[in-house]
């Protein structure tokens, strides 16, 4: 497996920030909300991306899912242009929709440590488990939420999923 040192500058991205298990109702509600609001501005420009954190002092993935925290992101295509948000959101509004939560937000990583993990997300944490090998032979410290980037759909039977995390020295 291939874990390597990049550095991201800024990303504008529609984004949602929520609190529950992946596949939960809010998450879902959340994803539907961001590709309503990205179809209603001409469509997304990359793939879904997820930031994920917990407030808690426990590992993550020792962490009950209920409590994961996260911001869903899909890029944005090109600069938006004002109004471009609250018209998308007029255009694809129903009844019950998560569109109001969709936000527009920039961001920016710098140093990453990125892995491609092949298989389940049940087993991301050998792909996590080497990243962090990684990071500690060079002395890099974690700096900011676990990112992934879903190069396939979420219910794909082989999915591939990009692991990014900000680092900085230790």
């Amino acid at each position: 497996m291939l874990v390597e040192l990049k550095t991201y500058g800024p990303a504008t991205c529609l984004s949602v920030t929520g609190m529950g298990a992946p596949g939960g109702a809010e998450h879902v509600a959340a994803i539907g909300a961001l590709f309503a609001v990205a179809g209603g501005m001409g469509g997304p420009a990359g793939p879904l991306e997820g930031l994920w954190w917990v407030e808690d002092p426990r590992p993550g993935l020792e962490v009950e899912r209920e409590l994961w925290r996260w911001h869903l992101m899909l890029p944005a295509a090109g600069a938006l242009e004002p109004g471009a948000l609250e018209s998308a959101r007029e255009l694809v509004r129903s009844p019950g929709s998560a569109v109001d939560r969709v936000r527009v937000v920039t961001y920016t990583e710098g140093l990453c440590v990125e892995a491609l993990h092949l298989g389940p997300f049940s087993e991301e944490y050998v792909t996590l488990k080497a990243m962090e090998e990684f990071m500690a032979e060079r002395g890099l410290v974690v700096n900011g939420p676990h990112h992934e980037v879903y190069l396939t759909p979420l219910d794909d039977p082989e999915p591939r999923t990009v692991l990014r995390q900000p680092v900085r020295q230790g």
